[in-house]
């Protein structure tokens, strides 16, 4: 896959899903813009998750990490630059690795993004797991 087909699969997500990621709590709209996107995506809780975990959060848990990082909000085109870079590396050993240290790269922003998957669970009509 190349940079822009990239763009156009899951750059409206990711740029969607990057919220969590900052030093507040998503808003209500920021939570409820997240659920819509999903939803016009189609994709599953399982799917989801692994989107937040090898996607998203080694970009930009290195984010939370940095001293110089950026906590009010992101720069759309460099957050983008940054998240499509790490996409196209994902591959072989790197996504093994990803995969096996996710629970650090997410553990920041577990909490949030819990609330959402409630939330798109409640959008479908879905039971929450207990």
């Amino acid at each position: 896959m190349n940079a822009q087909a990239l763009v156009d699969e899951r750059g409206e997500l990711w740029l969607a899903l990057a919220p969590l990621w900052l030093d507040r709590e998503p808003s209500e709209r920021e939570f409820a813009r997240m659920v819509a996107v999903i939803e016009r995506h189609e994709l599953t809780l399982h799917e989801l998750e692994w989107i937040f975990r090898l996607e998203l959060a080694p970009v930009m848990s290195r984010n939370q990490m940095s001293i110089a990082g950026r906590w009010r909000d992101f720069d759309d085109y460099q957050l983008m630059q940054q998240l499509v870079a790490h996409n196209l590396k994902l591959k072989g050993w790197r996504r093994k690795s990803w995969a096996l240290f996710s629970g650090l790269t997410t553990m920041m922003t577990r909490h949030r993004w819990n609330e959402l998957i409630a939330r798109v669970m409640m959008e479908r009509g879905e039971a929450p797991h207990s």
